[in-house]
C-alpha cells in the first residue's frame, strides 16, 4: 500500500532520522514520539528504507578517504597474514569483528525487541538510564587514548556494548561512545570509531528493511517523496557528523545527556 504521508511529513521524518542516527540521543525515542504527538499515518517500509540509505550514504561519503585507506590496509593484512601489517587494515578488522555481536543478537532477539520492547515506558527508561551512563563515562573517563590506541579487546567491548542498542531508547551511537569513553578514549576518537562502526550496522539493518519491503504485498510508494526523504536524511546526517566531530571536544556530552534525560522523562510522563 502506498504511503499516505505528505511532503512536509516526509521532510520532518527524514530530518529526524538523519539528525538522530548519529547523535547520542536515540533515534528510536524520537521516531516513537513523532506519531504520539501527531495523527500521521505510518510512513511505510519503502520510506524507512530510503532514509536509512540516506544515513548510510552520508557516513560513507564523510569517511570515504578513511574507508579507502582501511580497505587497502585490510588487503595488506590479508596478504601478510598479520593484523600488525597495517594500522588502517587492523582498524578495518576491528570494525568488522566488533559488528558480529550485534548482528547475532539482532537475529536472535529481533522478534522480542519488536513485540515486547517498543513501548514508551521502555524507551523512556532507556533514554534516562543510558543517558546517566553516558554522563558518567564522559565525566570520569580519562580521555587519554587516541585513535592509535585501539586494541581488539577494546573494539570487542564496544561491539558488545552495541548489543544494548537493540533496546529502544538506548542510542547506538550513545552506548558505543559511552563504552569508548569509559575505556579512556578521547571524545573525538570515541565518536569516530562509533561512526565507522555504524556503517555495517546500518547496512545490515537497511538490508533487512529492504527484504521486508520486497516481501510486502503492495509496496508502492511516491517516488518524489522517497527522493525527498533520501536527500534530507543524507544531508542532515552529513551535517550532524561534521559538526559533532568538530565541536565535541569543547561541548562534551553534557548537552546531549540533559536533552535525552528530558526526553526520557517526557516519554515516561506520557506512558504513566
Amino acid at each position: 500500500m502506498a504511503t499516505q504521508i505528505d511532503a512536509w511529513q516526509a521532510a520532518l521524518l527524514a530530518l529526524v532520522q538523519g539528525l538522530t542516527e548519529f547523535l547520542p540521543i536515540s533515534s528510536s525515542a524520537h521516531l516513537a514520539l513523532v506519531p504520539m504527538l501527531t495523527e500521521w499515518p505510518d510512513q511505510g517500509l519503502a520510506f524507512d528504507c530510503v532514509v536509512h540509505l540516506g544515513s548510510l550514504t552520508a557516513v560513507v561519503w564523510y569517511f570515504r578517504q578513511d574507508l579507502l585507506r582501511m580497505i587497502r590496509g585490510w588487503w595488506r593484512t590479508v596478504q601478510a597474514r598479520s593484523l600488525q601489517a597495517d594500522h588502517e587494515g587492523r582498524m578495518a578488522w576491528y570494525v568488522l569483528l566488533a559488528t558480529i555481536p550485534v548482528g547475532l543478537a539482532g537475529l536472535m532477539f529481533k522478534d522480542v525487541v519488536e513485540q515486547d520492547l517498543r513501548s514508551l515506558a521502555v524507551i523512556g527508561l532507556a533514554s534516562v538510564g543510558f543517558g546517566v551512563l553516558l554522563f558518567w563515562s564522559d565525566r570520569y573517563g580519562r580521555h587519554e587514548r587516541d585513535g592509535n590506541g585501539w586494541t581488539l579487546g577494546h573494539a570487542m567491548l564496544v561491539g558488545c556494548a552495541q548489543m544494548l542498542a537493540l533496546i529502544p531508547g538506548t542510542s547506538r551511537s550513545g552506548i558505543t561512545m559511552t563504552m569508548a569513553l569509559a575505556l579512556g578514549y578521547r571524545r573525538q576518537d570515541a565518536a569516530r570509531f562509533s561512526f565507522l562502526l555504524s556503517i555495517p550496522v546500518i547496512a545490515l539493518a537497511g538490508a533487512l528493511k529492504i527484504r521486508d519491503w520486497l516481501l510486502e504485498p503492495a509496496s508502492g510508494a511516491d517516488g518524489l517523496l522517497l527522493l525527498l526523504g533520501f536527500v534530507l536524511a543524507a544531508v542532515s546526517a552529513w551535517l550532524c557528523i561534521h559538526y559533532f566531530l568538530r565541536f565535541i571536544e569543547r561541548l562534551g556530552m553534557g548537552p546531549f545527556v540533559a536533552y535525552r534525560i528530558g526526553l526520557g522523562l517526557l516519554l515516561l510522563w506520557m506512558a504513566f
